[in-house]
Parts: C-alpha cells; structure tokens; sequence
C-alpha cells in the first residue's frame, strides 16, 4: 500500500505519486477541475475513500439560519451555503465481485496529473485485488472550458495476468453523506439532505434526474450519456431512483484487453424555470456534448487554454517552485472564473465548501486585478454579477439609514450573510473596492460600453453610501468614523486610512465617469451640484497622520494604542483569534492582514517614498499574518522598499499557500485570493507594475534568488510582453498599437514588434526590518541546485528531495464569536475568516443576481 503522496516541482503540471489517506482533502482541492459555472473536486473516481465529496454549481445555494445569543437590528436572519449538487463523478468498478478499493488488497502504483496547457486531470493506477487479479485503471476527467454545462470522463480498465470479470457502475448521485456539522443542530438539519426529488429516468446510456433545494428552491437538473467499447461479451442495462441513477457495463477481459467508456454529463440550474425546460437544456447540452465527443472535447479544452496561456503565461527563473505555484494559480484562477459568466467568484473558487462558498471583497481586490489584464471578459461578467445584485444593495443601504448601495461583506445570492457585524456591515471598504475594480477594469479594457451601461451605476451609488456615511468635522475634514478596515483584529474604528484613501478614490472616479456620460448620469439623478459634493469630499478626504512617529496609523488613534505583548505570544496561541477575545484584539496595536501596508499598494501616490518606508517597517513589526491574504500584499511593498529578499519570501509564502497546505486548511478548497496574490507579487511586486491613469507604469527590480521574470499583459487594446532580468528590462507590443509607458519614472515609447530594453537601477541598501517574533515569513527546505532560498528559517513545512511537501489538510472546523455557529471548515466568526486551521460561517429573496445557469 503507498500512503504518502508527493509533489513534484515540474514547470507545466501538478503530480501526486502515491496516495496519502490522512491528506485527501488537500489532494482533492489541488486536484479540483472547474470553468466557473461547474466545479468537481478531485475525489478518486470510485467515489470511496474520500476527504470531502464535492460537485458545485455556481450559485446554487441552501438557506440555513443565523443564530444569534441577542439579535439586533438589522442583523441578517438567514444564511446561504454552497451545496454539493447531483455527483456525476463517480465510476464505480468491480473486479470478480470485488470493489475497487485502494485501501484493500495492493496498489502497486498510484498517479495523478494536472498539465496546465491541457486542462485535464490523467489518473494511472495498478492494484491487485484480495483475490490477487492485476488490473490496470488509466482515467481522464475534465470540466470543459468551451461548453460550459458539460464535464466529461474517459475510464479504461485492462486486465493483466488472468481474466477478469468487470463492472463498471456509472453513477449520477444526490444527497451524498457529508462530514457532520458540528455547530448549531438547526443549521445541519437545514442542509442534511437539501435536495428533494422531482424527476428521474433511465433509458439505455441515459440517465437524467431534477432535483429542488428544500429552502432556497433553486431546481439543478443532471443528466449523462455513455460510450462504451470492448469484447463482445459487453452488456450494459441502466436504472434510476429518486436519488440516483446508473448505467451499469459488464464484461469478462482477457489478459491485455481493455473496456473503455466515454462519459458525458451535463447541468442546468434555475431559481424561475421549469422542469420541463431545465431537463431538456441539460439534454440539449448533453446531445452536443456527444456530439463533439471526447477528442473533440481534450482538442477544445487545450485551444481554449493556448489562447489564454499566450497572453497571460508568466516565466520565472531561478525558484522552480515558484515557477510552478504561479501557473498552478493562474490556472485555478482562471477555473474560478471562465465562464462564470454574471456570477460571483468565491473566495474558495469551486473547489470546496470552505467560507460556505461566499465572495468576499476578495474577489475585487485580488482575483479580478489579475483577471482585468489576462482574461478581462471574465473580469467583466464578475463585475455585471455585482451590478445585477444593486437592488439588494440598495435595500441593505436603506435598511442602515444610508444612501446608495451598501454591497455585502459575504454573500452568494447578493444579501449580507455576515451575522458578526463589526467585522462584516462595518466593513463597508467593501464598496470602494468593488468601485475600484470598476474603475481598473475600464482603464485597462477602455470597454466604454460597460462604463456606460454597468460600471457608472456602481461608481454612482457607491459614491452616495460614502457621502451619506461620512461627514465634515468643524475643521472642514471629511470624516468615516465607526467602521472597519482590511485588519479584522480592529474594528469600529474612525478614519481607517485605507478605507479613507479608496472612498477618494472612489468619489472621483464616480464624479469622472459622471462628466464622461452626463445624459446617463442625470437618468441616474447626478447632476453638477452632486458631482462637486463627491469632489468636495475627496479633496477634504481626512487621512490620519502620526507626526511622533512620523508614520500613518491604521486608523486615527491606532498608534496610541498599547502594543500587543508579542514577547510572551507563544507560537502555539498563533492565530490569536482563536486564543484571545477580540475585545482585547480590537483595543491593542496587532495586525491580522495587511492594512495600512494595502492602502499603500492600491494608494501608493498619497504616500511619499519615506513614508512607505517607514510604514512598511513599523507596520512589520505589528502583523502576524493570520490571513493568507497578508503575504502579497507585503511583497509587493517590501519590492517597492528596496527589500527584494524578504519580498522573496513573502512570494513564496502566498504562491506555496496551498500546494504546502499552510494554514492547514486546504481540504476545504483553495485560497484564490492568495493564489492570485502570487501573480500580483510578481507582476506588481518585482515588476512593478502600477497602473493608476493613461500611462502605465514599471519599476522591475528582481531579489538574488531569481534570474529573470517575463509576464503579458492586455492592456488598453495591446499585448504587452515585459522581461526583466537582473540588469535589463525589456518591453514588447506584441499586439496592437505603439503605446507610452514609465520605466522607474522615464517615459518610454514602444512601437509594436520593436522590442525597447533600459537598464535597471539597483535597489537601495536598507536595514530588513523586523516581524513580530515566531512570525517571520516562512522559509523552506529547497531541493539541492534548485536556487532560491535554502534555509528553514521559521518555516513549518518542508519538501523533500524534488517534491513539494506539505501538512496534512481535512475538513476542520474552529470555534469563535459567542452566538454565532459554525460548522466542520465553517467557523463561528462569521463576519471575518480565520488563520490556520480555520474559515468563517455564513437570504432568501424573490429578486437578486443569480437567477439560472
């Protein structure tokens, strides 16, 4: 038996060779194949042994309630959590009577493989049955990119050494098992079997079932069709029940010949149509699917991701891990998103139930960055999803007491879901956040249309929130008190400068798009007079500064807080809030995620370059780092600063966040703001790619442990190809007109296909400031010549020869507010998210965003 997987550092794949039993959680993550609109987790085909069975449709969710010790108003009373939908996955096989079990008998080999240029996960597996018959299993999955209701599966067993009696059982299964919820009974009950029945049939290869969800009665229809080919003994025959269907192929295998099935399957969703019209859109897409068959499916699914590779590949030499973790995550980033086509991207993506499959305001501030300059239609529907969910947004605002929309701070269908208010409704950075996308998105895309039609109502209502929500002090500053920034262990605090700097942002660019459409704008009731009072609030914008310390605090006052007592944390009471009320969090100087040091990166011209400096080291010294949300966000400063070494490291730590399981918490699905987090160190990191006007801007600067970057970019109706290297950077207009960019401040001009090199500057010698002790950036064991970093450091997981190594995953739940339940992977703090180990809990409406699919 083979009980420990590895993972090996390839440039263009993730491998597992081997199987480990206590980490199939983790494996079924890494494993996860999605397009944005279906997502199946990486379970082994036949179903069993699994961590966590998972199969998503976007979007399609079950109420569960939010319970409260004492309820307040205008506290959300119902939660919405991702459910596991129709599993079409699994392939159940037979051997003489015996179930193909890898836990039984002996495997002999165990495979599997991503290629990131295909899109498909390969299994190889030889096992010896109880009763000793050899077979060998080679099987194929993928969720197709170009038809977006379809997966498909190619299964073939061969039978080595004696003949062998096979069968197959193809199953379509709903209301599988899951781990038990261990919070709030009324919660479990709520989504222990969500899926009722409403139609089933079989008929020769076919199976098709419609099931409703209990509460949120959203209807999910699944159908599949087979090919199969062997020796003429092959029989085959199909059934259905209310919760299950199967297509059954028997036939005896002599040595060396093998059975093969094609398996095709499809889904539809709705929360307004019918069953009769849902059924019949999953067999239309089924009939199409068959139609284009396996070959055609693999041959569309690798010209889909050419296309995509080409414009948005990034190369990087010198840290082959690195290499690999970045295309690992602009493939998974891309999977959460593709064709997700008006609905949100989750902060897990599809690849599991961790945060109950809510978006966050991650999605704006991490994934769609990257997705604006390498698959910017993605970008685009992600945020026509926020705009369709402005009615709801509006309610919320309404509800508060204030004007124009208040976006949630976790949602799926478009209502708030955060029952822990001072770190979700007060949150409200959320709104300029999703401005700000929309203002990113239309810099880069020029996409006039969109601007018109979606962004400037966005811009418009969020504005109003920010003027309805701050006010002008007597001595004329314009003041957000009593909310909450980036760093959930502060919260109600006055004049988060992050939160202030982006609502700035925010009103000029709401006042700008204002100007650009003004009939549209007065069909929105905008007329000069409310233009100049956003102005005039973003002009007398107050932006705390602490002259003592010649540093900005967080928000007003932080830095007169005490200073936590670091000293006498032991690593063991890391992440604090699992170990330490927040009412002692909240009232001390520590910082969870990156906050002061994100208004720097998103803000970065209302900060001289002695002030980011000085930022930066003071604020390392406060952040522990109990979100993976924190570590690019540093690199990104700590390039910007001129300490290219520890940028390194923090690279590192966001690209390895899921492929070493870091915070432990892998099994519940990937952590897409991170992984993008990898994409946005390098490019915006030691790139130094800011993009904030009409001329975009470089300042590349590369750390000792890598040789050469080289990204793409589609910016403004070009394809930028730039390389840097340790003495030179280049730029290319490899598509598209010539174009005018900054390189470290030099305005340079770049005609197409006449590439433009220009040395680059050395990093200025500073002093590597300090982190709170025990919270050094990790650091890993490297395999021997493969460069980068060499030294443990205060890492906690480390690779063996070639291999990626890692902690083990599962589906772990944590404690957390009092009132607030939480489930196995979903913790009781449902207004912000957890550190290692841990992720965070979470409304029926008749309207909303995500109606079918």
């Amino acid at each position: 038996m083979i009980d420990k997987a590895s993972y090996l550092i390839e440039p263009w794949a993730i491998r597992e060779s081997g199987v480990d039993l206590y980490d199939l959680g983790r494996s079924e993550s890494l494993f996860a194949l999605s397009n944005g609109h279906i997502g199946l987790r990486g379970n082994l085909d036949e179903g069993d042994p699994h961590g966590l069975p998972g199969s998503y449709l976007n979007s399609v969710h079950e109420l569960r309630p939010l319970p409260y010790a004492e309820a307040g108003y205008g506290y959300p009373e119902s939660g919405q959590t991702v459910i596991n939908v129709t599993d079409g996955k699994i392939i159940r096989l037979l051997v003489d009577d015996e179930p193909f079990d890898i836990r039984y008998g002996e495997l002999l080999s165990h495979q599997r493989m991503i290629d990131f240029r295909e899109g498909v996960l390969t299994r190889d597996v030889e096992w010896v049955s109880p009763a000793g018959q050899t077979i060998r299993v080679h099987s194929e999955r993928l969720v197709s990119f170009s038809q977006r209701s379809i997966a498909a599966f190619y299964y073939e067993v061969e039978a080595i050494g004696d003949p062998a009696r096979v069968v197959i059982q193809s199953e379509l299964v709903a209301n599988e098992q899951l781990p038990t919820w261990r919070g709030d009974p009324r919660a479990a009950a709520a989504l222990e079997s969500p899926l009722i029945s409403e139609r089933h049939r079989a008929d020769g290869t076919k199976v098709e079932t419609v099931h409703i969800t209990r509460h949120s009665e959203i209807r999910v229809a699944a159908a599949m069709d087979h090919h199969f080919e062997g020796p003429d003994s092959l029989g085959i025959s199909s059934e259905s029940e209310p919760d299950a269907g199967r297509v059954t192929a028997t036939v005896v295998l002599l040595p060396g010949q093998k059975l093969r099935m094609v398996k095709w399957l499809a889904y539809g969703w709705s929360e307004q149509r019918s069953l009769p019209a849902l059924r019949d859109q999953a067999v239309a897409a089924l009939v199409a699917a068959r139609q284009t068959g396996w070959g055609g499916l693999v041959r569309e699914q690798k010209e889909y991701l050419d296309a995509f590779w080409a414009r948005a590949d990034v190369e990087v030499d010198g840290d082959p891990e690195v290499q690999q973790a970045v295309r690992f995550a602009l493939f998974h980033v891309l999977q959460s998103a593709a064709r997700a086509e008006r609905r949100a991207i989750p902060a897990k993506g599809l690849t599991g139930p961790g945060y109950d499959g809510h978006a966050f305001w991650d999605s704006e501030t991490y994934v769609l960055p990257v997705l604006t300059y390498t698959a910017p239609a993605a970008a685009g529907d992600a945020l026509r999803w926020r705009h369709a969910t402005l009615p709801l947004a509006r309610e919320r605002a309404e509800l508060l007491d204030l004007a124009g929309a208040a976006f949630p701070w976790r949602t799926i269908h478009g209502e708030e879901c955060s029952g822990y208010w001072p770190a979700g409704t007060a949150a409200f950075h959320v709104n300029a956040d999703i401005a700000d996308a929309v203002a990113r998105y239309v810099n880069v895309t020029e996409d006039e249309r969109f601007e018109r039609e979606v962004g400037l109502e966005i811009l418009v209502e969020t504005a109003r929130l920010w003027r309805s929500l701050g006010h002008h002090d007597l001595d004329g500053r314009f003041r957000i008190d009593g909310v909450t920034g980036p760093d959930e262990y502060s919260a109600i605090a006055d004049n988060n400068v992050y939160t202030n700097l982006m609502a700035q942002r925010n009103l000029i660019a709401a006042a700008d798009a204002a100007r650009r459409h003004p009939d549209r704008a007065a069909e929105l009731g905008v007329d000069a007079e409310v233009t100049a009072s956003w102005r005039d609030a973003a002009e007398d914008m107050f932006i705390p500064y602490d002259p003592h310390l010649g540093v900005h605090p967080q928000s007003e006052g932080f830095t007169e807080h005490q200073v936590w007592d670091f000293e006498h944390t032991t690593a063991e009471q890391y992440p604090l809030l699992l170990h330490f009320p927040y009412f002692d969090l909240y009232r001390k100087q520590v910082v969870k995620q990156a906050d002061l040091v994100l208004a720097m990166q998103r803000c970065g011209d209302a900060f001289t370059m002695d002030e980011k400096i000085r930022n930066f080291a003071y604020y390392e010294a406060l952040t522990v780092r109990d979100s993976s949300l924190s570590a690019c966000c540093q690199a990104v400063m700590a390039a910007e600063c001129g300490h290219l070494s520890l940028a390194h490291d923090y690279l590192r730590e966001a690209a390895l966040m899921d492929l070493r399981d870091i915070e432990h918490n892998t099994g519940d699905g990937l952590h897409m703001a991170s992984l993008a987090g990898s994409w946005i160190a390098l490019v915006e990191g030691f790139g130094g790619l800011r993009d904030g006007g009409e001329v975009i801007a470089f300042s590349p600067r590369l750390p000792e442990g890598l040789t050469r970057l080289a990204f793409g970019l589609c910016v403004r109706g070009r394809h930028l190809r730039v390389e840097v290297s340790d003495a030179t950077a280049t730029y290319t207009v490899s598509e598209g007109p010539a174009m005018t960019l900054l390189h470290h401040g030099q305005t340079v001009r770049v005609q197409p296909g006449e590439p433009v090199s220009l040395d680059v500057p050395p990093a200025p010698v500073l002093e590597r400031p300090r982190q709170p002790a025990g919270r050094e950036p990790l650091r890993f064991l490297r395999p021997p010549g493969e460069g980068g970093p060499s030294n443990p450091g205060a890492g906690s997981s480390a690779g063996g020869a070639a291999s990626v190594g890692g902690g083990h995953g599962g589906h772990s739940g944590v404690g957390g507010h009092p009132g607030v339940g939480g489930h196995s992977g979903v913790g009781g703090h449902t207004g912000g998210r957890g550190g290692s180990g841990s992720t965070a809990g979470a409304v029926p409406s008749a309207t909303g965003s995500t109606v079918d699919g």
